[in-house]
């Protein structure tokens, strides 16, 4: 699922990222604090919409490689396929209807 989001993702921002979900974003204090009014978000929507309000700052995303083990339910995880649906929908509210 995350790589069809992925792929989805980079091809509405022309970006060439390996993981859009990943969390982990660094963001210069300048170009932080001018999205602070702009950022609707929560849940898996934030990923989508900082990675599409970046984009088209033209701003520069380098990715850091990351270990992740993921959980299984059993685990506690709580992700299911309406979260991909919802990022999905960012994805296209963020890059097409924005």
């Amino acid at each position: 699922g995350n790589t069809l989001l992925t792929l989805f993702s980079n091809m509405l921002t022309n970006l060439n990222l390996t993981d859009m979900e990943t969390c982990y974003k660094a963001v210069r204090g300048e170009l932080a604090r001018g999205l602070v009014g702009e950022l609707t978000s929560d849940r898996f929507g934030f990923e989508p919409e900082i990675t599409a309000r970046l984009a088209q700052r033209d701003a520069r995303i380098y990715e850091v490689p990351i270990s992740y083990a993921g959980r299984t339910y059993a685990e506690g995880k709580k992700i299911n396929w309406k979260d991909g649906v919802a990022a999905f929908w960012h994805i296209l509210k963020f890059n097409l209807l924005a």
